[in-house]
Protein backbone atom coordinates (compact mmCIF):
# COMPACT_ATOMS: atom_id res chain seq x y z
CA UNK A 1 0.00 0.00 0.00
CA UNK A 2 2.71 2.23 0.94
CA UNK A 3 4.83 1.81 -2.38
CA UNK A 4 1.63 2.34 -4.12
CA UNK A 5 0.86 5.35 -2.71
CA UNK A 6 4.53 6.57 -2.52
CA UNK A 7 5.02 10.56 -3.88
CA UNK A 8 8.60 11.41 -4.05
CA UNK A 9 11.93 8.99 -3.35
CA UNK A 10 15.78 10.09 -2.98
CA UNK A 11 18.88 8.53 -2.19
CA UNK A 12 22.17 9.12 -1.00
CA UNK A 13 25.18 9.64 -3.14
CA UNK A 14 24.59 6.08 -4.53
CA UNK A 15 21.22 5.41 -2.98
CA UNK A 16 20.19 7.51 -5.74
CA UNK A 17 20.13 4.73 -8.37
CA UNK A 18 18.25 3.08 -6.22
CA UNK A 19 15.60 5.81 -6.12
CA UNK A 20 15.72 6.23 -9.81
CA UNK A 21 15.02 1.80 -9.93
CA UNK A 22 12.27 2.32 -7.38
CA UNK A 23 10.55 5.41 -9.51
CA UNK A 24 10.78 3.47 -12.52
CA UNK A 25 13.14 5.34 -14.18
CA UNK A 26 16.37 3.05 -14.60
CA UNK A 27 15.79 -0.91 -14.84
CA UNK A 28 17.48 -2.91 -12.24
CA UNK A 29 19.76 -4.51 -13.91
CA UNK A 30 21.11 -1.81 -16.40
CA UNK A 31 21.47 0.09 -12.61
CA UNK A 32 23.55 -2.03 -10.63
CA UNK A 33 25.84 -2.52 -13.87
CA UNK A 34 26.21 0.93 -13.62
CA UNK A 35 26.81 1.29 -10.32
CA UNK A 36 29.93 -1.59 -10.63
CA UNK A 37 31.10 0.84 -13.15
CA UNK A 38 30.91 4.11 -10.99
CA UNK A 39 32.51 2.03 -8.11
CA UNK A 40 35.26 0.65 -10.38
CA UNK A 41 35.94 4.33 -11.63
CA UNK A 42 35.88 5.94 -8.50
CA UNK A 43 38.50 3.36 -6.63
CA UNK A 44 40.77 4.10 -9.84
CA UNK A 45 40.94 7.73 -9.35
CA UNK A 46 40.62 7.57 -5.14
CA UNK A 47 44.62 5.42 -5.42
CA UNK A 48 45.46 8.35 -7.92
CA UNK A 49 45.97 10.94 -4.93
CA UNK A 50 45.83 9.89 -1.42
CA UNK A 51 43.11 11.29 -0.42
CA UNK A 52 39.83 10.88 1.87
CA UNK A 53 36.69 12.69 3.92
CA UNK A 54 36.64 14.12 7.18
CA UNK A 55 32.72 14.60 8.74
CA UNK A 56 32.37 17.77 11.22
CA UNK A 57 30.12 19.29 13.29
CA UNK A 58 30.73 22.48 13.84
CA UNK A 59 29.74 25.63 15.68
CA UNK A 60 27.70 28.45 14.53
CA UNK A 61 30.76 30.22 14.34
CA UNK A 62 32.26 27.98 11.99
CA UNK A 63 33.69 28.90 8.77
CA UNK A 64 33.65 25.89 6.34
CA UNK A 65 34.51 27.58 3.64
CA UNK A 66 37.62 29.60 4.63
CA UNK A 67 38.46 26.55 6.33
CA UNK A 68 39.06 24.79 3.42
CA UNK A 69 40.90 27.97 2.09
CA UNK A 70 43.40 27.93 4.28
CA UNK A 71 44.01 23.90 4.37
CA UNK A 72 44.41 24.10 0.56
CA UNK A 73 47.20 27.35 1.43
CA UNK A 74 48.96 24.80 3.91
CA UNK A 75 48.77 21.91 0.79
CA UNK A 76 50.64 24.88 -1.75
CA UNK A 77 53.54 25.28 1.27
CA UNK A 78 54.09 22.20 1.38
CA UNK A 79 54.58 21.39 -2.49
CA UNK A 80 51.47 19.79 -3.52
CA UNK A 81 49.61 21.73 -6.90
CA UNK A 82 46.04 22.28 -7.25
CA UNK A 83 45.09 21.64 -3.70
CA UNK A 84 41.65 19.94 -3.02
CA UNK A 85 39.80 20.97 -0.06
CA UNK A 86 36.11 21.23 -0.12
CA UNK A 87 32.70 20.64 1.13
CA UNK A 88 31.40 16.90 -0.41
CA UNK A 89 28.32 16.54 1.46
CA UNK A 90 25.94 18.77 3.19
CA UNK A 91 24.13 16.66 6.42
CA UNK A 92 22.41 18.87 8.21
CA UNK A 93 22.36 22.63 9.88
CA UNK A 94 26.16 22.46 11.38
CA UNK A 95 27.49 19.26 10.00
CA UNK A 96 29.13 19.05 7.01
CA UNK A 97 31.57 16.58 5.15
CA UNK A 98 35.02 18.17 3.56
CA UNK A 99 37.09 15.94 1.40
CA UNK A 100 40.15 16.17 -0.23
CA UNK A 101 44.01 15.36 -0.04
CA UNK A 102 44.72 13.64 3.02
CA UNK A 103 47.41 16.82 4.45
CA UNK A 104 44.28 19.54 4.35
CA UNK A 105 42.27 17.37 6.21
CA UNK A 106 44.79 16.50 9.00
CA UNK A 107 45.48 20.26 8.86
CA UNK A 108 42.11 20.97 9.72
CA UNK A 109 41.82 18.45 12.33
CA UNK A 110 44.83 19.85 14.18
CA UNK A 111 43.19 23.57 13.71
CA UNK A 112 39.42 22.46 14.99
CA UNK A 113 39.36 25.35 17.44
CA UNK A 114 40.57 27.54 15.45
CA UNK A 115 37.74 27.06 12.69
CA UNK A 116 35.01 26.54 15.33
CA UNK A 117 34.80 22.74 14.66
CA UNK A 118 33.03 21.04 17.90
CA UNK A 119 34.06 17.50 16.29
CA UNK A 120 35.86 16.13 13.54
CA UNK A 121 36.13 12.23 12.23
CA UNK A 122 38.17 11.07 9.61
CA UNK A 123 35.55 8.60 7.19
CA UNK A 124 36.46 5.09 6.78
CA UNK A 125 36.53 5.74 2.75
CA UNK A 126 39.36 5.42 0.41
CA UNK A 127 39.31 8.92 -1.33
CA UNK A 128 37.76 11.98 -1.41
CA UNK A 129 34.08 11.68 -3.37
CA UNK A 130 32.28 14.13 -4.48
CA UNK A 131 35.08 16.52 -5.54
CA UNK A 132 37.21 17.06 -8.29
CA UNK A 133 39.52 14.34 -7.53
CA UNK A 134 36.83 11.82 -9.19
CA UNK A 135 36.47 13.46 -12.46
CA UNK A 136 38.53 10.11 -14.05
CA UNK A 137 35.77 8.69 -13.23
CA UNK A 138 33.04 10.62 -15.03
CA UNK A 139 33.80 9.67 -18.39
CA UNK A 140 33.42 5.63 -17.80
CA UNK A 141 30.14 6.43 -15.89
CA UNK A 142 29.40 8.98 -18.47
CA UNK A 143 29.72 6.26 -21.04
CA UNK A 144 27.72 3.62 -19.53
CA UNK A 145 24.53 6.05 -18.80
CA UNK A 146 24.58 6.69 -23.07
CA UNK A 147 24.05 3.30 -23.05
CA UNK A 148 21.13 2.50 -20.87
CA UNK A 149 17.58 3.42 -21.22
CA UNK A 150 16.45 6.24 -18.85
CA UNK A 151 12.56 6.83 -18.65
CA UNK A 152 11.03 9.78 -17.10
CA UNK A 153 10.13 8.58 -13.69
CA UNK A 154 6.64 7.61 -11.89
CA UNK A 155 6.98 10.03 -8.94
CA UNK A 156 9.11 12.68 -8.20
CA UNK A 157 13.17 11.79 -7.57
CA UNK A 158 15.23 14.68 -6.35
CA UNK A 159 18.65 14.65 -7.37
CA UNK A 160 21.69 14.94 -5.02
CA UNK A 161 23.00 17.96 -7.05
CA UNK A 162 20.91 20.27 -6.71
CA UNK A 163 18.45 19.60 -4.29
CA UNK A 164 15.26 19.57 -6.99
CA UNK A 165 13.12 17.35 -9.14
CA UNK A 166 14.68 15.09 -12.00
CA UNK A 167 12.48 16.54 -15.07
CA UNK A 168 13.49 13.87 -17.84
CA UNK A 169 15.45 11.49 -18.29
CA UNK A 170 18.76 13.45 -20.03
CA UNK A 171 18.29 15.41 -16.78
CA UNK A 172 18.49 12.17 -14.77
CA UNK A 173 21.68 11.30 -17.16
CA UNK A 174 23.58 14.88 -17.15
CA UNK A 175 23.29 15.28 -13.30
CA UNK A 176 24.01 11.45 -12.06
CA UNK A 177 27.35 12.12 -14.02
CA UNK A 178 27.98 15.29 -12.08
CA UNK A 179 26.71 14.26 -8.92
CA UNK A 180 30.52 12.13 -8.79
CA UNK A 181 32.24 15.56 -9.06
CA UNK A 182 29.52 17.76 -7.06
CA UNK A 183 28.89 17.91 -2.95
CA UNK A 184 25.93 16.02 -2.06
CA UNK A 185 23.02 18.59 -1.41
CA UNK A 186 21.37 16.60 1.15
CA UNK A 187 20.48 18.86 3.59
CA UNK A 188 18.97 21.08 1.03
CA UNK A 189 16.97 18.03 -0.97
CA UNK A 190 15.12 17.48 2.69
CA UNK A 191 14.07 20.95 2.51
CA UNK A 192 12.86 20.77 -0.70
CA UNK A 193 11.13 17.36 0.04
CA UNK A 194 9.42 18.34 3.34
CA UNK A 195 8.05 22.11 2.41
CA UNK A 196 4.94 22.53 3.21
CA UNK A 197 2.25 25.05 3.88
CA UNK A 198 1.57 25.75 7.43
CA UNK A 199 -0.82 23.43 8.86
CA UNK A 200 0.04 20.54 6.41
CA UNK A 201 0.83 17.25 7.37
CA UNK A 202 3.92 15.66 6.72
CA UNK A 203 3.94 12.53 4.83
CA UNK A 204 5.15 8.81 5.90
CA UNK A 205 8.79 8.16 5.13
CA UNK A 206 10.12 5.17 5.19
CA UNK A 207 14.30 4.54 4.91
CA UNK A 208 14.70 1.32 3.01
CA UNK A 209 17.98 -0.66 3.62
CA UNK A 210 20.94 -1.10 6.29
CA UNK A 211 21.56 1.88 8.98
CA UNK A 212 19.37 5.04 10.25
CA UNK A 213 21.63 7.42 9.39
CA UNK A 214 19.18 8.89 6.81
CA UNK A 215 16.55 8.76 9.82
CA UNK A 216 19.28 10.72 12.07
CA UNK A 217 19.51 13.55 9.10
CA UNK A 218 16.41 14.25 8.83
CA UNK A 219 15.55 14.52 12.63
CA UNK A 220 18.53 17.36 12.35
CA UNK A 221 16.48 19.19 9.28
CA UNK A 222 12.81 18.98 10.11
CA UNK A 223 11.70 16.99 13.45
CA UNK A 224 8.09 17.06 12.23
CA UNK A 225 8.80 15.24 9.18
CA UNK A 226 10.59 13.16 11.26
CA UNK A 227 7.64 12.26 13.67
CA UNK A 228 6.71 10.24 10.59
CA UNK A 229 9.61 8.28 9.83
CA UNK A 230 9.81 4.27 9.92
CA UNK A 231 12.84 2.17 9.14
CA UNK A 232 12.59 -0.53 7.17
CA UNK A 233 15.21 -3.21 7.47
CA UNK A 234 15.49 -5.52 4.09
CA UNK A 235 17.39 -8.39 6.08
CA UNK A 236 14.51 -8.77 8.55
CA UNK A 237 11.68 -9.89 6.01
CA UNK A 238 14.44 -12.24 4.89
CA UNK A 239 14.58 -13.51 8.27
CA UNK A 240 11.19 -13.96 8.84
CA UNK A 241 10.67 -15.72 5.66
CA UNK A 242 13.39 -18.51 6.53
CA UNK A 243 12.32 -19.39 10.25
Amino acid sequence: QVVESCVAAAGYSVGEFAALVFAGALGFAEALYAVKVRAEAMQKASEAVPSGMLSVVGRREANYKFACLEARQHCESLGIENPVCEISNYLFPDSRVIAGHLQALEFLQENARKYYFARTKMLPVSGAFHTRLMEPAVEPLAEVLKSIEIQKPLLCVYSNVNGKKYMHSKHIQKLLVKQVVSPVMWEQTMHSVYERKQGTEFPYTYEVGPGKQLGAVLQKCNLKAWKQYNHVDAQEDEEAAET
